[in-house]
């Protein structure tokens, strides 16, 4: 605790008897049931306790004890400094009661300098001095942040000469302590600024700063604005209105976004008919933060909700809600219920960790039957058609070399590239793109005509039925491991039935002499053991959740998918399958997790592939399997794959590539 705060508190941080006569400002700031605090001071929204005006008090008196020999203060002006600073943040206190009590006499206590002022001329009847030091509190400071105009320290003007007073060492140690209270580091940044504006305060000049100057202050850091912005704020804002918790509040956005929530700010005033002379972004800082982990955060969810509004003010579930009270319109965004319950829901995923919530996102798509891959489907539509997009095609170019007859079928087809490298390399087939979701179709369809391609797209699903005539080629790139893993069949999912029905309906739906072309994920022969020797911890947790989570190899005992789990050694055992489903799992991060350890990549050996096509009537031509160079490039960073006696191996097959003919 501070010096200060001992005269008046005991050990066990109860008021001292007696204290209180005499000192209203104490017990407006310690009998009060207000919390107002600038969170974007706070390492922790949690870490707020009721107490910080207090406390932020106590530390103004202790610097102002620390200070004011050393400044060579006298009595009068050491007091009169005292006095501003007890009451200069009484508006921020008080109960509920004597809060409604300010508010009908017309106190703006959200503008707690004026508010504060004027309960202290209440109390003592005193309007010279310092019912005007306090009325200014933290002026200086907000011009230099570019908030308000110089102006605004016109009533000092009054006092630049007052008895036997040094008011300008009086203004310089009053603007130390209350900024010093705040952060030492802030106070050592704009002491020089400080220190010559008081200098033109004292000297009867207030002249401005430029419009470029303010709006530097005003988005410090890397924000990029353009003349046009200084024009906006120069003709729009600085005349009209002070702003408070500016920076707090709008700091994440882009200039261009803050001049939208600015000009919808300004256009309901104008709606309203209202005087405002006090912009305050208060509510949209509060409302912006939340806690993560034991740190403040800006709540993404509900940024991006807001910045989805700014491009488009028609979308609904978000609009900006400004209220006016005593001349100040308080800034925020206001919610529907739905979309506060979504954020809710975000948020509360989140913090129970990020496998948590990947996975906690898996439930929407459950609850809404939307289909589920390593893509983020629910969210970004657009992003996961991107994304398919510009996946590095070699595999894919190869397997179009065999292709064959007069039409070809792209199965999934996903963001349409396999589409338009068919359409390149065969310009004169027909060429058909199928996907399961009506989502994917309709944007294939629509790219097809904003790019003037000659393939086509339907909605179709093997797994249901053949295609309505023959074709001479169906390609499965990547997709008969999503049917496995995601297709309820007779015995739930991870059913090979799934697989080979979807595939004998595709080889019904050849001409004689047409083809099935696979290019997929690819299951180990035998029953080796592998082990994984990690290089760090958090490689083995990775392990032991996808051990929880894991639900695919059926056809393989549980006891024998785990063989052991040596913690100290950061080293396990297990099937090779199993241990080949993992490091091709983990490859691919911990973002994508939720998604990936849902599904079994390897459910055919190459030597089940051809028995089951044999067992259809197709000739088998091409049966390869290959180790995709990416996955021991990464995972090699992150451990070890040995045998069974500790020896470093090569790692299994990752992939296959299948021709079958009929």
């Amino acid at each position: 605790m501070s010096a200060s705060f001992d005269k008046f508190f005991d050990q066990d941080g109860n008021i001292r008897e007696g204290v209180l006569t005499g000192n209203t400002w104490l017990k407006l700031l310690t009998d009060t049931d207000n919390v107002y605090v600038n969170a974007e001071r706070l390492d922790s929204i949690g870490s707020l306790s009721g107490k910080e005006t207090l406390m932020y008090v106590m530390r103004t008196l202790d610097i102002l004890d620390e200070i004011s020999s050393e400044k060579e203060l006298n009595k009068q002006e050491k007091d009169v400094i005292e006095t501003v600073l007890k009451w200069s943040e009484v508006a921020k206190g008080g109960l509920s009661k004597e809060r409604n009590e300010w508010r009908k006499k017309g106190y703006p206590i959200d503008i707690h300098n004026i508010a504060s002022a004027e309960i202290y001329k209440d109390e003592t009847g005193d309007d010279g001095l310092i019912y005007t030091l306090i009325k200014t509190h933290g002026v200086i400071g907000q011009c230099i942040r570019g908030e308000i105009s110089v102006s605004a320290n016109k009533e000092l003007l009054a006092y630049r000469k007052y008895n036997a007073l040094d008011m300008k060492r009086l203004l310089l140690v009053l603007n130390e302590c209350i900024i010093r209270a705040v952060s030492d580091k802030i106070w050592d940044s704009v002491k020089v600024s400080t220190k010559s504006l008081i200098d033109n305060i004292v000297s009867g000049e207030l002249t401005e700063f430029s419009p470029q100057y303010r709006l530097q202050r005003l988005c410090p850091g890397e924000m990029e604005f353009f003349g046009s912005d200084v024009d906006f704020f120069a003709k729009e804002i600085f005349p009209k209105y002070e702003l408070w918790y500016f920076e707090a509040a709008l700091s994440s956005f882009d200039m261009g976004q803050i001049r939208t929530i600015l000009t919808n700010t300004v256009k309901e005033i104008e709606i309203s008919g209202q005087e405002v002379l006090h912009l305050n972004f208060k509510p949209l800082a509060d409302s912006l933060l939340y806690d993560y982990e034991g740190k403040k955060h800006v709540n993404v969810y509900k940024k991006r909700i807001i910045e989805k509004y700014l491009l488009d003010s028609s979308v609904q579930n978000v609009d900006i809600d400004v209220k006016i009270e005593n001349k100040s319109a308080f800034v925020d965004f206001k919610f529907s219920k739905v979309c506060e319950k979504l954020i809710e829901f975000c948020v509360e995923a989140e913090r129970s960790g990020l496998l948590t919530f990947e996975k906690s996102i898996i439930v929407l798509y459950d609850m809404f039957g939307f289909r589920r891959d390593a893509f983020d489907r629910l969210n970004n539509e657009d992003k996961y058609l991107m994304t398919m997009n510009n996946v590095s095609a070699s595999t894919k170019d190869s397997i179009i070399d065999y292709v064959t007859g007069e039409s070809v079928v792209d199965v999934g087809s996903g963001g349409g590239i396999l589409l338009d490298k068919l359409e390149g390399k065969f310009p004169d087939k027909q060429i058909i793109g199928t996907d399961i979701s009506t989502n994917v179709i309709e944007t294939l369809d629509q790219k097809k005509h904003r790019e003037g391609h000659k393939w086509n797209v339907l909605v179709h699903n093997f797994v249901d039925s053949t295609m309505e005539r023959e074709v001479g080629s169906i390609i499965f790139s990547s997709i008969l491991h999503e049917i496995y893993s995601y297709t309820e069949g007779t015995n739930g999912k991870f059913d090979i039935d799934s697989v080979k029905l979807a595939l004998r309906n595709a080889y019904d739906s050849l001409g004689k002499g047409g083809r099935i072309i696979i290019r997929d994920g690819v299951k180990t022969s035998g029953n080796a053991v592998r082990k994984i020797r990690f290089k760090t911890e958090a490689g083995l947790d990775f392990f032991k959740n996808y051990v929880k989570d894991f639900k695919g190899l059926k056809d393989i005992p549980e006891e024998k998918k785990v063989l052991f789990i040596d913690e100290d050694k950061l080293t396990v055992a297990g099937d090779i399958n199993f241990i080949r489903e993992f490091l091709f799992t983990y490859t691919w991060g911990i973002e994508s997790y939720a998604h990936e350890v849902q599904e079994q990549f390897g459910y055919f050996t190459l030597e089940q592939y051809r028995e089951f096509f044999e067992e259809l009537g197709a000739k088998v031509i091409v049966a390869k399997e290959l180790l995709e160079p990416g996955y021991p490039d990464n995972l090699g960073q992150y451990l070890n794959l040995l045998d069974e006696n500790g020896n470093v191996v090569e790692y299994p097959a990752s992939n296959c590539i299948i021709v079958a003919e009929k």
